[in-house]
């Protein structure tokens, strides 16, 4: 399926890096890193000139922590998208918000692609993506309302779980005025799910894929691969790309033919230790989203 968001169009077989930018000063990884907005900038400039095809930006800490309102949300937000736009007019610019409110904010300044992390929590958020014309990330948490971590959570089988939610609400979308080009699903790695669904999740992939809607997968330096390998998120570059890596042989043929070339053998390597990994897979775009270094 050919995905179009803003000035860009992706075909079925592309890989596409979406770069994340958190403009919260209590971010899990960067630590408020990108609060000021001229180094929020180079770590704009670097994604591009690095080769991301999308910049994701954040005004909300995924997690618990202080409470953050819609109107803090678009200052933190809103404008930067608007300077960001001006410098670069042909990037995918995406806003990470569940709320309608923000999502409206973020599209009139210019964003291309509202990324939904808490499950249509805000049902309203897929009607602005209508309005505007913009694209829309529909995402599995198991229901939790936002900012809530998992606490016991289980399924029967996650990844059915998975599979139901997001392409009922990609359906949703569809019906209330979202192009059917942009949107994208994500299973949403620790998201509603301890590290065993997380893992899980990871090596039924392909299951996702063959929903026919294009997958952005999320694993950078989350918690799930830190509980594998016992490492803090500094030292979990190693264990992101190995995600990644599976994520895009899961992902379509086409990428485990690419994954063979020289510029891949970093991932090649770091798959040879991923073990019961199936390597079957449909056609489906994947978008793979990494934290931007300090």
């Amino acid at each position: 399926m050919t995905v179009r968001l803003g000035a860009r169009e992706f075909g079925a077989q592309d890989l596409v890096v979406m770069a994340i930018v958190n403009r919260t000063p209590d971010s899990f990884y960067d630590r408020g890193a990108y609060l000021d907005d001229a180094a929020a900038m180079v770590a704009v400039d670097r994604a591009v000139e690095e080769g991301a095809g999308l910049v994701d930006l954040g005004g909300v800490k995924a997690g618990p922590g202080e409470p953050v309102d819609a109107a803090e949300e678009i200052a933190r937000t809103a404008g930067f998208v608007a300077a960001v736009r001006r410098r670069h007019p042909r990037l995918v610019i995406s806003v990470d918000t569940w709320r309608a409110e923000v999502g409206r904010a973020a599209c009139e300044a210019g964003a291309d692609l509202l990324n939904d992390p808490w499950q249509g929590a805000d049902p309203g958020l897929a009607v602005v993506a209508a309005e505007h014309g913009a694209g829309l990330v529909c995402s599995h948490v198991g229901g939790l309302p936002p900012r809530t971590d998992p606490h016991r959570v289980a399924y029967d089988d996650v990844v059915a779980d998975v599979v139901a939610t997001v392409t009922g609400l990609a359906e949703r979308a569809l019906a209330v005025g979202v192009r059917q080009d942009a949107i994208l699903v994500d299973p949403a790695h620790d998201f509603g799910k301890n590290t065993y669904h997380s893992l899980e999740v990871t090596r039924r992939l392909d299951e996702v894929a063959a929903t026919g809607w294009p997958v952005l997968v999320a694993v950078s330096r989350k918690k799930f691969l830190g509980e594998v390998l016992n490492t803090e998120a500094d030292d979990r570059l190693e264990a992101s790309l190995a995600a990644t890596a599976v994520a895009a042989w899961l992902g379509s043929p086409s990428h485990r033919e690419n994954m063979l070339r020289p510029g891949f053998r970093h991932l090649g390597a770091a798959l040879v230790r991923a073990r019961g990994m199936r390597s079957d897979g449909d056609g489906a775009l994947w978008i793979t989203e990494f934290a931007t270094p300090r």
